[in-house]
């Protein structure tokens, strides 16, 4: 198979999974390590991957992730974290679960639970819990954001300042090697430092991708967060900070 047919299928791989490896590429091709990370560096010197140890990541940058693929993106993951996260969260409580892929999966797996007063700016979040009548649901106002259900800017932050949440579930889309939580829009990191100064405990759900990416606006640090919820161990780098971590899966 030549590099024309197997760029297509390595880019189509690391949209899903969020990252691709010189091993798994070997094995899924037939074709050498050498001829893996030759691949690997046309589409690096293209601007298509990041080039990582060991094989290579979708490409950093000012803008995410378009939503259908990252509903796509590590789905196994997020289900397993969503799913350990749920697990968590007591009966008869308050809580607040933001925009993202894997919130929908903590939401998917809250449809058992009762007695829950559930505040959202996720219009997804919104329709799984419509599957529970256990739930009451307040959604935020604010300005909708069309590529992905989210509602953001002022009045969302104003709405939130309104409440006080026993637990907040959130997301992100990077965290670096700081131990610093990021993402794109900075309306929608404005509402999630208005959550986070709102509730009196915090869960973050990211699955291993968020540890190989980056976005321009910070949040907060990893450290402001009670519990992660993630689907692998640590990187080194962040080992030392004083948090507690649910593996799921």
């Amino acid at each position: 198979m030549s590099q024309t047919f197997r760029h297509p299928q390595i880019l189509e791989i690391a949209r899903i999974e969020g990252k691709v490896t010189v091993e798994g590429l070997v094995a899924r091709f037939g074709v050498t390590p050498q001829t893996i990370r030759r691949d690997l560096n046309d589409l690096a010197e293209a601007g298509q991957l990041e080039r990582v140890h060991g094989g290579a990541v979708l490409p950093s940058g000012t803008a995410n992730i378009v939503y259908d693929e990252r509903s796509r993106l590590n789905r196994e993951a997020k289900e397993a974290i969503g799913r350990a996260c749920a697990a968590q969260v007591p009966q008869d409580a308050s809580l607040f679960l933001n925009i993202g892929t894997t919130t929908e999966a903590v939401a998917r797996h809250l449809l058992t639970h009762r007695g829950l007063m559930v505040m959202t700016n996720n219009l997804n979040v919104a329709n799984i819990l419509i599957g529970n009548p256990e739930a009451d649901i307040v959604v935020a106002g604010g300005s909708f954001r069309r590529s992905d259900g989210g509602l953001v800017g002022p009045l969302t932050q104003a709405s939130v300042e309104s409440y006080k949440f026993d637990l907040a579930v959130i997301g992100c889309s990077a965290i670096d090697s700081d131990g610093d939580l990021l993402d794109f829009d900075a309306q929608e990191v404005g509402v999630t430092q208005t959550i986070l100064r709102r509730a009196r405990k915090v869960f973050l759900v990211a699955d291993h991708s968020k540890f190989e990416r980056t976005a321009p606006v910070r949040i907060a640090p990893l450290a402001q967060v009670d519990r992660l919820f993630t689907d692998r161990a640590l990187p080194p780098a962040l080992s030392g900070i004083d948090l507690d971590v649910t593996l799921a899966g």
